[in-house]
């Protein structure tokens, strides 16, 4: 009697044991995701200043443009939150897809060779945003719809494992920034 007590406490410990691990395992992998975004963010942050400087160049009276793509630029470096982390991009896209705009107005800044390797360092940044993005936001459902299937839910809800936020944007600002060559 005492044996299969004793066999089925240490079964409920070691599956208690697993459940638990396996949130821990997903937190850190959140983790891992979000350093992922954030490399990337600020890789397209620090690729901002040569691009401004490049439009410049040609573009002087352009100032409420510059003025805007900078502090978008800096909201993106405070943030720290998911949501504060789109919020920023999401204001640095426009802020973008307007420096762009005035861009295109200067036919030799477009045929810049400095111009367009930034264009396409930017592009390629992007994209590493967008599956960055996608793998932090796989991870976080992952782990939200741990904590809300039994019997996870009760090893989330008595050890603290509350749900994550997604790193979502805005339908109108869901667009890619556009980069002409």
């Amino acid at each position: 009697m005492w044996l299969v007590i004793g066999g089925l406490l240490v079964f409920v410990v070691v599956f208690v044991w697993g459940l638990y691990n396996s949130f821990v395992t997903l937190r850190v992998r959140i983790k891992e995701a979000w350093s992922g975004i954030d490399v990337q963010l600020k890789r397209r942050a620090d690729l901002i200043p040569n691009l401004v400087e490049s439009v410049k160049g040609y573009a002087k009276h352009e100032k409420s443009v510059f003025e805007n793509v900078t502090k978008a630029r800096s909201a993106l470096m405070g943030a720290t939150t998911p949501h504060e982390k789109a919020a920023a991009d999401n204001m640095l896209t426009g802020a973008l897809k307007s420096l762009f705009a005035v861009a295109e107005n200067y036919p030799k800044l477009n045929a810049s060779e400095n111009f367009q390797q930034l264009q396409k360092e930017l592009s390629d940044t992007e994209d590493k945003v967008a599956y960055s993005r996608q793998f932090y936001n796989q991870v976080v459902m992952e782990f939200n719809a741990k904590t809300q299937m039994f019997p996870h839910m009760i090893i989330a809800n008595t050890f603290g494992f509350k749900p994550e936020e997604f790193f979502e944007a805005t339908e109108s600002d869901r667009k890619k920034v556009e980069v002409k060559f």
